[in-house]
């Protein structure tokens, strides 16, 4: 779903987020800073807890990932600007770093809406922590030497248990992230869905699956379990999972929310990203 964005209000402010130690993108930072502050817009960093419009994010994926969080807790969109390899949430490449300021300037720019997925742990004692997820969030064994001994089902119905390093839960916006390293599919954006793929496990009924926007998934530590587990959202967020626990994922109420300068087809995206052969296409 996408939201057509013309701002027209005297007081702006946006967010420029950079990759931390990356020279490069310290450079385009600055520069976006001084266009955006020549252009009347008061501009803030990473730190800043004030109200925002919108994050520029100078980096790769997993910049614009880390700017997302911040995003997600003000309601705002993030645009990226690849800085990193395949950069495939960012709109633009760095050569591109000229137009994309005079767009967001004119606030000319459309929002487009990516499901994320909330997730929850509870413990053995009965405490509950939970997080959020853009692209994904795996369960991973804290002892690299034996796998995790896990469960899951779907919908209160047991499905499968096996050992493996882990298992990935994404949405189809991480679905060509670790879900795709491992074998999974990908899944266009604008599919409501969630994709379990496990990692490198062991047992005869080991394929992804690909379950509704409403299915309620349940992941269990079983208590045989050599060491805890983690759960990680987004390669970035930790949550300890201890032998026992239970992991519930779900659809999540909120969305992230991708700033777009234009409309593109999520087909051509995935061909420019992944470098896909396309030239027989149609007499190519």
């Amino acid at each position: 779903m996408h939201e057509r964005r013309i701002l027209v209000s005297k007081e702006r402010t946006i967010m420029v987020f950079h990759h931390h130690y990356r020279q490069p993108a310290i450079v385009a930072a600055a520069s976006v800073r001084g266009y955006l502050e020549n252009a009347g817009i008061t501009v803030v960093d990473r730190t800043s807890s004030e109200p925002i419009e919108l994050i520029i994010v100078l980096g790769g994926d997993g910049t614009i990932l880390e700017a997302a969080n911040i995003a997600h807790r003000q309601g705002v969109p993030v645009i990226g600007v690849n800085l990193g390899h395949v950069g495939f949430l960012a709109e633009a490449e760095e050569e591109e770093l000229g137009e994309l300021c005079e767009r967001v300037v004119r606030g000319e720019y459309q929002v487009e809406r990516r499901m994320c997925i909330d997730v929850e742990v509870r413990h053995p004692d009965g405490s509950v922590q939970s997080e959020w997820a853009a692209n994904d969030i795996a369960v991973l064994s804290t002892d690299k030497g034996h796998p995790a001994l896990l469960a899951f089902g779907v919908d209160g119905e047991a499905v499968s248990e096996y050992g493996a390093d882990g298992l990935i839960v994404s949405t189809p916006t991480g679905s060509t992230a670790y879900n795709f390293s491992v074998g999974g599919p990908v899944v266009w954006p604008d599919v409501q869905a969630l994709v379990l793929s496990p990692l490198a496990a062991h047992g005869l009924f080991t394929r992804s699956l690909v379950l509704g926007p409403s299915s309620v998934l349940e992941i269990q530590v079983l208590p045989q379990q050599v060491q805890d587990c983690e759960v990680w959202a987004d390669g970035r967020r930790i949550l300890p999972a201890p032998l026992g626990s239970s992991i519930r994922v779900t659809k999540s109420t909120t969305d992230m929310q991708l700033a777009r300068l234009v409309s593109l087809p999520f087909s051509a995206r995935l061909v420019k990203k992944f470098g896909l052969p396309v030239e027989g296409w149609r007499g190519r």
